[in-house]
């Protein structure tokens, strides 16, 4: 193929290049140490192949008896509400499908707990009454022979009220009567010396001389009888047949002075009983009562000398 010749402007352009040298330096671009990586890494990856399957292992053929037929025997389904085509079903089948020979029946145990509790009930209510009833028979066989020994104890009384013969015991008895009687108030007289002499030592003299006294001397002096006790309201017979009190009239209606004069006014027994002794302090403290009773109380011993002594004023001090 023949060389065409080039234009006057190619040429000179390809002068120019040849006439121009360039030096290319190829230098690695710089990285900011900041800036995150841009290669991926979410990439999947595939998974290795899985385990092998488990070998099924199979028992070997059984030939196939009577009883497991039966048993895989499923009963058709029969329905209790409807029966389109109208077929006769045996009573059989239908409890068949009905499923109740599946069913268990079970009994809850409550039953036999409650039977249990009911009989220990009864044979407990049984003892009772049964204990009750032997209760009732002893006592009213006790009863009984409480009153056939009481009709025995009145019938011996009669006749011996009959005889006319005293029982012994009751003589008995009124003396062990009278000897706790007496007994008792001399229990009551020691205890009352007792306290006297613990209390009064000065009285003892005095009550021991009185008790000696006759009666016609304690009537003289008026003393009380307290050995007397009586039910019945005593009244001294000296106060009636007076000529004065409420009925010797010569009074006016709005006065009441049944009395002429006070009893014991001037003498009396609670006088002499609460009256303390006058020597008793003397006899305990001697002569350290005296030194206590004329002492000075808030005043010094001894005064200051050159002082003169300052007298106690009559008024509040102001």
């Amino acid at each position: 193929m023949p060389m065409l010749p080039l234009p006057v402007v190619a040429i000179t352009t390809i002068i120019a290049l040849r006439s121009q040298q360039r030096i290319i330096r190829m230098v690695e671009e710089q990285k900011d140490p900041m800036e995150p990586p841009k290669f991926r890494i979410n990439q999947k990856i595939p998974r290795a192949p899985p385990s092998p399957p488990a070998p099924v292992m199979h028992s070997p053929p059984r030939k196939v008896t009577t009883k497991d037929q039966n048993d895989w025997k499923i009963p058709p389904c029969i329905s209790n509400w409807k029966n389109p085509k109208g077929f006769t079903v045996s009573l059989d089948k239908r409890l068949a499908a009905d499923g109740r020979g599946l069913q268990q029946t079970h009994i809850n145990e409550g039953f036999a707990k409650l039977s249990e509790a009911l009989y220990i009930a009864d044979r407990k209510a049984r003892e009772s009454v049964e204990a009750r009833a032997q209760l009732e028979k002893r006592v009213a066989q006790h009863k009984k022979l409480e009153q056939e020994a009481r009709m025995r104890e009145m019938a011996a009384k009669a006749r011996q009220e009959r005889a006319g013969i005293r029982k012994r015991d009751e003589d008995e008895d009124e003396a062990v009567k009278a000897r706790e009687e007496v007994r008792r108030d001399r229990l009551d007289d020691i205890r009352k010396e007792r306290n006297i002499a613990r209390n009064r030592p000065d009285k003892v003299d005095k009550l021991m001389r009185d008790r000696d006294r006759d009666i016609s001397e304690k009537i003289v002096l008026g003393l009380p009888d307290a050995k007397v006790r009586s039910s019945e309201t005593q009244f001294d017979q000296r106060l009636f047949d007076q000529n004065k009190g409420l009925d010797s009239g010569a009074m006016d209606d709005e006065t009441y002075n049944p009395y002429d004069k006070a009893w014991r006014g001037g003498d009396s027994v609670q006088q002499h009983i609460y009256r303390p002794s006058k020597n008793i302090d003397k006899d305990v403290y001697g002569d350290d009562l005296d030194k206590i009773i004329n002492t000075q109380r808030f005043v010094p011993d001894k005064g200051f000398s050159g002082a003169e002594g300052s007298s106690r004023g009559s008024g509040p001090v102001q």
